[in-house]
């Protein structure tokens, strides 16, 4: 199998920081994606978190480039250990083998969705420690470290689709909206395009964190850790879409996959407890 692959970005309005704080990838050859959110509160320090997300990131690549097998583990240590600037950042990096297994580590409150036929199939926990305090990588005392990140693997089909986002997306769109999203682009555009979808995501998001009226999952996460966030929350926006396909041809189409349930083959989750910023 392999995983066709679009991204969006909407950095949040800053004129002293026009990057934003978020950094993603995709390695389209070795079937590798990422995504990384600085940790804004760095900013009253002086910091600029989002260097250290791209610093990470690019790490990351070059993590991905020397392996034969790629194994989001090691990427994800060996792209911390060779960051050294300032700051931290969330981070998850994802990857897809030839025999439908999707694996993934992930750190903080960033993560992924799976659709089959076009359904939601599975949610990524999210890391955090409490409310809007996400597990963050970084160099600092009481930062965090890989030792930290949950490690999944999943079974996926031709037809899947993987949504994987930072906090921007997750915190102003709720799961059952991101669902009718990819239902009425694939009944709209009857082809699926990654990156058209990635970009409608990242555009209703952005649109939704300047609504000062709405009872976003940033709201509701705020209201059940007892403060008070009316409206959206301003944030970067980074979206990644992957296309699940059949590598060549086979006897068998790709409806005959659309009604398997979720294969949850190894999840490092169990033992620990997560917190999550918004209701899944």
């Amino acid at each position: 199998m392999r995983m066709i692959c679009g991204s969006y970005y909407w950095p949040k309005e800053d004129k002293l920081k026009p990057e934003g704080d978020d950094a993603h990838f995709i390695c389209a050859q070795e079937q590798t994606i990422g995504v990384a959110d600085g940790v804004g509160g760095w900013a009253k320090h002086g910091v600029d978190a989002g260097q250290y997300a791209r610093e990470l990131m690019c790490n990351s690549i070059m993590s991905v480039q020397k392996q034969t097998i790629v194994d989001p583990r090691r990427v994800l240590n060996e792209a911390y250990a060779d960051t050294k600037c300032e700051g931290s950042s969330t981070a998850c990096i994802v990857t897809l083998r030839e025999t439908g297994v999707l694996h993934f580590v992930n750190v903080g409150d960033s993560g992924l969705m799976v659709f089959r036929n076009y359904k939601l199939l599975y949610m990524s926990p999210r890391e955090q420690r409490s409310f809007n305090c996400p597990y963050q990588l970084g160099n600092s005392r009481g930062s965090d470290n890989p030792h930290s990140a949950t490690e999944i693997e999943i079974g996926v089909f031709p037809g899947d689709i993987v949504v994987l986002g930072t906090d921007g997306l997750w915190d102003n769109m709720y799961p059952n909206e991101i669902e009718q999203v990819v239902l009425g682009n694939m009944r709209e555009s009857r082809v699926m395009k990654p990156q058209e979808l990635a970009c409608l995501l990242a555009d209703l998001a952005w649109l939704r964190s300047l609504d000062k009226d709405s009872f976003s999952p940033y709201s509701r996460a705020a209201q059940e850790a007892g403060k008070n966030h009316p409206g959206g929350k301003k944030d970067d926006i980074t979206v990644v879409v992957g296309h699940i396909m059949l590598t060549s041809p086979v006897s068998s189409c790709v409806e005959d996959f659309v009604e398997r349930p979720l294969e949850i083959i190894w999840d490092n989750t169990k033992p620990m407890e997560r917190a999550s910023s918004t209701p899944w």
